[in-house]
């Protein structure tokens, strides 16, 4: 509603809707009328923000977007993948600290709050840790694919993985994998034997494993001329 036609509405004319009194009566309708929208803006917002951080609905976005990077990497998109499983793992810790934990120093984000009785249910945290795991195993598996391997990366996400899972045949092979790039042959061998355990008849643990012996056989015996040198 316009200044003009808010004067004649009071039984005055235009000209005196330009008036100091008219302009402010009209200046405090416009003015309650701005808050009355701010107000049913606010409203709906209100009504609306909860809905956004309900668990139900933060496990559901965090699994599609786990969904998106599963398929990016089937199609070979991998930089694609790994920003969908970082918006995944974001959406589980930004979880956590909706349920109230505000800084995330444990190495699994999901230890310290969904053992809240209020927080999820057992499904809902059976999916999320299921999806923490597998984003950061995928992540791992990305990482691998690029022309570029950042290996420490690697070797950072399988141990997350292993920090609550200590059987989990990818995390032990990769992290095996990271180490013996990385030029820490001892620990590589480690991991690589104990993915052995879990698949014996995986050739590509085998294929490193044996690198790996190789590596440590030569370095002793250039250790051993050295020392005799």
């Amino acid at each position: 509603m316009s200044v003009v036609k808010a004067g004649p509405t009071d039984g005055g004319s235009p000209r005196q809707c330009a008036q100091p009194p008219s302009r402010s009566k009209d200046a405090r309708i416009q003015q309650q009328q701005q808050q009355q929208q701010l107000q049913r803006h606010h409203g709906a917002s209100m009504l609306k923000q909860p809905s956004l951080n309900e668990p139900g609905d933060v496990v559901r976005r965090a699994l599609d977007f786990k969904s998106q990077g599963t398929q990016c990497y089937k199609d070979k998109k991998y930089r694609e993948a790994i920003g969908k499983y970082h918006r995944a793992l974001l959406e589980i810790k930004g979880l956590c600290r909706v349920l109230g934990d505000p800084e995330i120093k444990t190495l699994s984000p999901l230890l310290p709050t969904l053992s809240k009785p209020s927080s999820l249910t057992e499904e809902q945290k059976g999916a999320m840790e299921n999806a923490e795991l597998e984003c950061y195993n995928s992540l791992a598996a990305c990482l691998l694919q690029m022309e570029l391997v950042n290996y420490e990366r690697v070797k950072e996400y399988c141990l997350k993985v292993l920090y609550k899972e200590g059987k989990n045949f990818k995390a032990l092979y990769r992290s095996g994998v990271a180490y013996y790039h990385l030029g820490e042959f001892q620990k590589a061998l480690y991991y690589l034997k104990e993915s052995h355990k879990q698949e014996p008849s995986d050739t590509n643990a085998i294929r490193y494993i044996q690198l790996t012996e190789m590596k440590i056989r030569r370095n002793a015996q250039r250790e051993k001329k050295e020392a005799l040198a």
